[in-house]
């Protein structure tokens, strides 16, 4: 084997483990980057998740409230009237 041949695996090798470790580095930046992405995903769903439901349960309640505001109404009504005939 002559020198320019075995300089020339020793320089690919270490090209090749030179690419692979830079590989696997960005590999795992990916990888935190997606899991931060995700954390961040995952809390502003739960939020939303939360104001849905606090959303719902308002709008569960309106009815009754509207329910009672028009027997308020009536017995505000019922009041006047009886005001004015006595």
């Amino acid at each position: 084997m002559s020198e320019a041949i075995l300089v020339a695996l020793i320089t690919g090798g270490m090209s090749l483990v030179g690419v692979i470790v830079t590989s696997l580095i960005t590999a795992r930046k990916s990888e935190n980057t997606i899991k931060i992405a995700q954390a961040v995903t995952d809390t502003k769903i739960q939020d939303l998740t939360r104001e849905v439901r606090e959303h719902n349960n308002f709008a569960r309640r309106m009815p009754v409230v509207e329910e009672q505001i028009k027997v308020i109404n009536h017995r505000i009504a019922d009041l006047e009237r009886s005001t004015q005939n006595a």
